[in-house]
């Protein structure tokens, strides 16, 4: 073994023992707290380059990477609005130098650090977000955008040492990198919950984007041209009204709304210059016009599609009620509840707002909304997820009107029912004695669909119940809790055991009917495995008959084959003997 290694100091522990070992020798260890020494050191060196493969990622759907977008969407605003300005109005370029280089140079740095994160922007590919720097780094230098951000980071600035820093113009650079811009917009429009209000303020913005540069430029070609040079630029700023900035930007402003809406009433151009510009303007206006009409109609139709829809729906029942001659208290009724399902926001179908969705993304969803609610029943609060959430994908949405019944004494109980929203009153058979009102949370039914033996009451309604108001309701129907159950029989035994157990509390259980359920049910086996008996005597003897008659076939065609074998021998034997020369011959 190499020397230096052996006079290597070394400190190690021993995991099993805990105790600190200095060793000035390694010579001096033991074979045990060598290979221990190896093993810690194999260990350290394996978990410190996992630490340097692992590399940062962003990725590109988590919030994270939402919130850079805002971020570095203020350089580019900043940079998109003031730039301009800047290089236009040279009161307001000059008064605030200090400002303007801090934030100009902030923005570079936050430029900077943008294009690391595109660099290390994860993609899907096969749906699995690719994470290899190497892969992303190589993708991203082959894009177009990576050219127009290391040319948005060219540091022009240099020519200030030559011209100066009152010249932002030579930064306009940094407008390349406008896609940032444009994609915090789209990833907006997309999470925020009111995306038609989004869309008509991102419009205003933009109209006013080009209001705001229009006007720079206005001034611009007033500057070049000379200020008071004639009717058409910007006044001569020798007088102290026009000398503010606070004027200038706003008359500038002012002039380019009105030119660009095709409002006019502004002086006319004069020179070959002023009407090329204006003639320009007058068709960028008339675009950014149609534009605006095309987006605002778009915006309020969409907008307004629900309740055109909702409404085509209420206008098709009206006809099919006079046409039926519906009196006129139900069809004030309906309307009532057409009005109330409007108010309430609670026209859309669930099931046609959400077919376009997954399975998985579906339940996930129903477990959202349903899942919570549906433990509050008492004899599911037990039971197992995988049930749940198959009964929560069962759940129908149902909305009563006020003093409609949902369900009267006497009635068969095919539906179990949780309030949602609204209020429910158990009247007696008048239907003016009230016992006790249901609200928010509260449930019934659950036992009659679960069709437990001995119940007096059977499967039958034990009350009435009638809506107050508006009630927004939950119903689970007995066939689909007994489809959801043929997976889950133990899940099965748990429900009716619990059900018998609130009716047996209640005194609801008649033991003779559930001896009497029990016999009739042994009787129903019986009788089952009768019939089944007789189902299989049936076959078997079918199968008994066929074989004997194959049998017989087969029988006979040996006899026959074997019949066939004594005549060909026979008939040599006699052709022998009647002629013994020539079968020798012949042989």
């Amino acid at each position: 073994m190499n020397a230096s290694f052996l006079n290597t100091p070394v400190v190690f522990v021993y995991g099993h023992q805990k105790n600190i070992v200095a060793c000035d020798d390694l010579e001096h260890l033991s074979v045990d707290a060598f290979i221990l020494l190896i093993i810690y050191v194999l260990i350290i060196k394996t978990t410190l380059s996992s630490f340097r493969k692992e590399v940062w990622i962003m990725d590109p759907a988590t919030d994270m990477y939402y919130y850079w977008l805002c971020t570095i969407s203020i350089p580019v605003f900043y940079n998109l609005m003031l730039l301009v300005a800047r290089a236009c109005f040279n009161e307001l370029q000059s008064t605030n130098v200090t400002l303007w280089m801090t934030l100009d140079y902030i923005s570079d740095a936050l430029y900077y650090l943008d294009t690391f994160v595109r660099a290390r922007t994860g993609f899907l590919e096969q749906g699995l977000l690719v994470k290899d720097a190497k892969v992303l780094k190589e993708r991203y230098m082959k894009t177009r955008q990576f050219k127009m951000d290391v040319f948005s980071m060219l540091p022009t600035d240099i020519i200030f040492l030559q011209i100066g820093i009152n010249n932002p113009e030579w930064r306009f650079n940094r407008l390349m990198r406008l896609a940032r811009l444009f994609e915090f917009f789209d990833r907006t429009e997309t999470r925020t919950n009111f995306p038609n209000i989004f869309r008509i303020a991102n419009l205003v913005l933009y109209i006013i984007i080009i209001i705001h540069w229009n006007g720079c430029i206005y001034f611009a070609i007033s500057k070049v041209l000379g200020f008071g040079s004639d009717t058409w630029v910007y006044p001569d700023i020798t007088h102290a009204e026009h000398s503010r900035l606070a004027r200038q930007y706003i008359y500038c402003f002012y002039w380019s709304t009105l030119t660009l809406t095709t409002i006019g009433e502004t002086p006319p151009p004069v020179r070959d210059i002023e009407y090329f510009f204006v003639v320009a303007d007058f068709l960028t206006g008339v675009l950014i016009f149609a534009t605006i009409v095309g987006n605002v109609g778009a915006m309020i139709s969409n907008m307004s599609a629900a309740r055109v829809e909702f409404q085509a729906k209420i206008d098709s029942i009206k006809q099919y009620m006079q046409f039926r001659k519906v009196t006129k208290d139900l069809e004030a009724r309906v309307v009532k509840w057409f009005d109330y399902l409007w108010t309430e926001e609670k026209t859309c179908d669930e099931k046609l707002v959400l077919k376009n969705l997954p399975d998985k993304l579906k339940a996930e969803i129903a477990i959202n909304v349903h899942l919570e609610t549906l433990r509050k029943v008492r004899i599911f609060q037990d039971c197992e997820a995988g049930l749940l959430i198959e009964l929560v994908l069962k759940l129908q949405p149902q909305v009563f009107s006020p003093g409609d019944y949902i369900c009267k004494k006497g009635d068969i109980g095919r539906e179990m029912y949780i309030i949602k929203e609204g209020k429910l009153a158990v009247v007696a058979d008048d239907g003016v004695t009230q016992f006790v009102v249901l609200s928010d949370g509260a449930y019934f039914g659950e036992i009659s669909i679960l069709g437990i033996k001995g119940s007096k009451a059977g499967n039958r309604r034990t009350a009435n119940i009638r809506s107050v108001g508006y009630s927004d309701l939950f119903a689970l129907s007995k066939d689909d809790l007994m489809e959801a159950l043929i997976e889950y029989p133990d899940a099965k035994y748990a429900l009716e055991e619990k059900g018998r157990a609130i009716l047996m509390k209640d005194n609801l259980i008649d033991e003779s009917l559930v001896t009497a359920a029990d016999a009739k049910d042994m009787e129903n086996k019986v009788n089952q495995i009768e019939t089944s008996l007789e189902v299989m005597s049936a076959k078997f003897r079918k199968l008994t008959s066929h074989y004997e008659s194959s049998q017989r076939k087969l029988k006979q065609r040996l006899t026959n084959i074997s019949n066939q074998r004594t005549g060909s021998a026979d008939e040599e034997n006699s052709k022998f003997q009647t002629d013994p020369k020539s079968h020798v011959k012949t042989k």
